[in-house]
Order: structure tokens, then sequence, then C-alpha cells
């Protein structure tokens, strides 16, 4: 029998076998593609990122080569700008300098107009000053010397009657001052006599007339003492009358006062009087 040609209508495969065999090759197919376009992603990513650098390489150098023409056009820029500058300011300095000297010239040349002008005004003022002179000397020099020789005159009159005035008050004063010093000169004789016949008596009596001469001095002393006292209306004494304490002490302080003053033992000599009691 021979079959020259058939067609499967309809394949039923009820224990999935003949789908078994085709998912293990489906599997290896999408993994192979898988792979495949991972490694051409890959292939893809380095050519890119290859690309990316060369791109940055050349835009780096690019831009380097842009800001070294920028460099030497600033360089460039700048060395003519100072040049202009310096030109400038060459030439605004000449100008400055052209304008100063003609600015000097103009006022040396004012300085020499004023020179003339102030030489004329002083010839003018020296005249005038000479005009005045004479005209002071007429009028205020002549009559001032003429009242000044006056007054001089008249002052002179006047010194010489002070000093004869003077000279007699002076011979007045030395006459009368030569009259009392004579009176002065007779009364201190006189008290010199006194003291000396009371000195040569206190000799004579020794302790008696120096203790008559302390009894005669203690009526003052107790005066002096009481002066104070005696210009007092009232006194009050408040606490403690302590007014005989005060009275015996000072009656006490009196001997060696007098012992002081004359260098006599007061309480020795009242010792020595009859019927006394230190």
């Amino acid at each position: 029998i021979e079959v020259l040609s058939f067609t499967i209508k309809d394949i039923n495969d009820r224990v999935e076998y003949l789908s078994s065999l085709g998912r293990a090759q489906t599997a290896n197919v999408k993994r192979d593609a898988d792979i495949g376009v991972a490694e051409a992603n890959k292939d893809a990513g380095i050519r890119e990122a290859e690309c990316d650098k060369q791109l940055m390489d050349t835009k780096f150098m690019a831009d380097t080569k842009i800001a070294d023409s920028s460099r030497q056009y600033q360089m460039m820029k700048a060395s003519f700008d100072m040049e202009v500058n310096a030109k400038k300011a060459e030439a605004e300095l000449a100008y400055q300098l052209q304008a100063a000297r003609e600015r000097q010239r103009i006022r040396q040349e004012e300085i020499e107009i004023e020179v003339v002008e102030r030489r004329k005004l002083i010839d003018v003022e020296e005249k005038e000053i000479l005009r005045k002179e004479k005209e002071l000397i007429a009028t205020v020099k002549r009559p001032a010397e003429a009242q000044a020789y006056k007054v001089e005159q008249l002052a002179e009159g006047q010194r010489k009657q002070t000093v004869e005035a003077a000279h007699a008050e002076a011979e007045r004063i030395r006459l009368i001052g030569g009259s009392e010093a004579g009176a002065i000169e007779c009364v201190g004789k006189a008290e010199a006599e006194k003291m000396r016949l009371k000195a040569s008596a206190y000799k004579q009596y020794g302790e008696a007339a120096m203790l008559s001469l302390v009894l005669e001095t203690l009526p003052k002393i107790a005066a002096e003492v009481a002066a104070p006292l005696s210009k007092t209306d009232t006194i009050v004494m408040v606490g403690d009358d302590r007014t005989t304490s005060e009275v015996s002490r000072l009656v006490s302080q009196l001997p060696p006062a007098v012992q002081a003053l004359t260098g006599i033992d007061l309480s020795k000599v009242v010792g020595k009087i009859p019927g006394a009691t230190s």
C-alpha cells in the first residue's frame, strides 16, 4: 500500500506529552534569547559609554582649546589695553603738565602785575604817611611837647615842694624821736636802777625777799585765774558737787607752778613761817 499524502486534522494528547516536549525547548530558546538580549545590552552599554567618553574627551579638549584661546585673547587684549592706557595716561599727564605750566606762567604774570600795583600803593601810602606825620607834628606833637614841658615843670616844682616838706617832717620826727628816746632812756635808767636796788635787796634778804615777791604776785595770779569766773552770771552744777575738790586741786597745783616760775619751794618757805602749815 502506497500512501501518497495524508493530513492530520486533529491530535488529542490527554497526558500532554507533546506539550511537555516543547516546554524544555521553549525554555532553552527563551534562555538563549534573554542571554543574547543581555549580552547585546551589555555590548550596547559599553559601546555607549565608550562613545560618551570619547564625546566628553572631545568636549573637554574643545573646551580647553577654547579656554586657552580665550586666555590668550584676554592676555593680548590686556596687553593692548595696558599699552593704550599708558599712552592715554602719558597724553593726559602731558596735557595736565602743559596746563599747569600755562597756569603757572599766567600766575607769575599776575603776581608781577600785583607786585607793580602794590609798589605803587606803597609809594602812595608812604607819601600819605609823610603828609599825616607832618600834619600830626604840626597839630599834635608840637602842642603835646609844649604841654609836656609845662607839666614837667609843674611836676618838678611839686616834687621840690614835696621833698622840702618831707625833709621838714623828717626833721620834726627826728627831733620828737630824740626827745622821746631821751625820755625813754631816763625812764629805762630809773627802772634799771629800781630793779638793781630790788635785786640787791633780794640778794641781801634771800628767800625772804623772794617770798615777799611771790606773796605780792599771788593776788595778781588769783585775779587772772578768777577773771573768767567774774564774767559768769550763773553757774549750774549738774550731778555731784565737786566744787570743793576742784578748788583743792587748783590750790595743790599752785606750789609746783610757783616753784617752776621762781625756783622757790613754796611749801618749805611757808613751813618756816611761825604758826603756818603747808
